[in-house]
């Protein structure tokens, strides 16, 4: 399992950005989900990953 934290606002980036951050359904800083892991969640996670923190757990 991989919990995805909201760190930094999407605010400013492009349109990829933007969609990936609400399609991973992250919606406010401090907000998280938790996911199973799967190479095209990883491949989401690469994409946002200035914005989000990651956790295994």
């Amino acid at each position: 399992m991989i919990k995805v934290t909201l760190i930094k606002s999407p605010i400013g980036s492009v349109k990829a950005v933007k969609a990936t951050v609400a399609a991973l359904g992250l919606t406010k800083i401090g907000t998280f989900k938790t996911f199973e892991d799967s190479p095209t969640l990883r491949g989401q996670i690469a994409r946002v990953a200035h914005l989000v923190k990651v956790e295994e757990e």
